[in-house]
């Protein structure tokens, strides 16, 4: 149960850093300036959002075989450590329009918005398929979402214009990569099913 909890965790979170959400909350941190709304719409955003995409995962690993559903894993894992190599962008107009309903509920509907089909809400989805607890995996994947997010939030410009994102992007590639052999080990049966 606890594994449920600190790999979407730590998964999330290194997978997060340079993402365009993790962009969106440096530019509602700007221009509102009120972290806590902004903290406070990032959490119900990414609970609603990881909630669904946990369903999903949890709903999706009971059409497949345990030995299928580790290389269907194996597959989607190498996908994203691919994926989290490729820098996000903020889409601008994702945000402009939104700006009048204030900072807590700009940065719900944002935020929601842009988790959609993110690599954060895939991860949650191929998580919640592989570890039994999907209720732990959403709580770990929110979690993640919270450390990457908050002290950009509480620091704004400083905090993004230091971390080393290329880097940061490097290690979210390789750990999805080494759940991706670990699904694939799994599937050839040497390491215990999941």
């Amino acid at each position: 149960m606890l594994e449920s909890l600190l790999v979407p965790t730590g998964i999330v979170a290194l997978a997060e850093i340079g993402d365009k959400t993790q962009l969106l909350a440096l530019l509602l941190a700007c221009r509102f300036r009120r972290p806590w709304p902004i903290i406070w719409g990032i959490v119900l955003a990414t609970l609603a959002n990881h909630f669904a995409a946990g369903a999903v995962g949890n709903w999706v690993a009971g059409f497949f075989s345990p030995t299928a559903l580790s290389w269907v894993l194996a597959a989607c894992f190498a996908a994203v450590a691919l994926w989290t190599l490729i820098p996000d962008k903020l889409d601008d107009d994702e945000e402009s329009h939104l700006k009048r309903y204030g900072p807590f509920l700009t940065t719900l509907i944002a935020f929601f918005l842009a988790e959609m089909g993110d690599k954060t809400q895939i991860a949650t989805v191929m998580l919640a398929a592989q570890y039994p607890d999907f209720l732990m995996v959403v709580i770990g994947t929110t979690l993640g979402m919270l450390i990457a997010n908050v002290p950009v939030v509480l620091m704004g410009n400083f905090a993004a214009d230091r971390l080393p994102l290329a880097l940061i992007r490097r290690l979210a590639a390789l750990a999805f990569a080494a759940l991706a052999i670990y699904a694939a080990c799994q599937a050839l049966g040497f390491v215990g099913g999941l």
